[in-house]
């Protein structure tokens, strides 16, 4: 089985961020998938390619913040029952930051199958909260790995994949034990964030800068 990898973009790579400070937080992507499926998740996948263009448009806004924008790519496309690959993919990567980084605060932005594995490891310590894009959420899903962080969800009326009902419960679901909770009604538009392009990066960006409280 292939290795998880990591696209990283650090304001110290960026000519317009100071190159001598270290990112302050990181915004930690991940991408979705489909419920079945152990194929490679490899450089053409549509879920990864999707994530990518994301990382490229909100990161000049999140360098100026310091914060670093880090993109993962799973071993398998699936979800598979448990979840259980993606989880641990998207833990090593937490480690990741912690090993280069330190106890910087991590913000998780995750779009469908990748919020879902979002919510799953949010109690990682370093993690301060959980924005998610058209989440794939359902009743088994539990909420108790939020406690204590930020949860923000936004979802199109038009998305025929997941479920924007579903994501509206969610949220409430968590509301108890989160620290706050917040939802963005998209309009209508669908699942895979074609349209309204700039609104989508502009909830992310907004939800992850105050969630790091810069």
């Amino acid at each position: 089985m292939p290795a998880p990898s990591l696209t990283r973009l650090d304001p110290t790579s960026d000519p317009t961020s100071d190159p001598t400070s270290a990112p302050t937080s990181v915004v930690l992507l991940l991408h979705g998938g489909k419920p079945h499926g152990r194929d490679e998740v490899g450089a053409r996948s549509a879920s990864w390619r999707r994530m990518a263009a994301l990382q490229r448009g909100v990161t000049p806004r999140l360098h100026q913040a310091g914060a670093a924008t880090w993109l993962v790519r799973y071993r398998e496309r699936g979800w598979n029952g448990t979840g259980a690959s993606a989880t641990e993919d998207a833990r090593w990567a937490l480690a990741e930051v912690r090993d280069e980084l330190g106890e910087v605060p991590v913000v998780l932005l995750g779009h469908s199958m990748g919020a879902r594995t979002a919510v799953h490891v949010a109690d990682d310590p370093s993690v301060v909260g959980v924005v998610a894009l058209a989440p794939w959420w359902d009743r088994s899903d539990p909420v108790s790995a939020l406690t204590g962080r930020h949860l923000r969800a936004a979802h199109g009326r038009a998305d025929r994949i997941t479920s924007a009902r579903m994501t509206r419960d969610y949220v409430r679901r968590a509301g108890p034990v989160a620290a706050s909770t917040g939802f963005e009604d998209m309009g209508r538009v669908g699942h895979y964030m074609l349209r309204r392009v700039a609104r989508w990066e502009d909830v992310a960006v907004r939800a992850c800068l105050d969630m790091v409280g810069a």
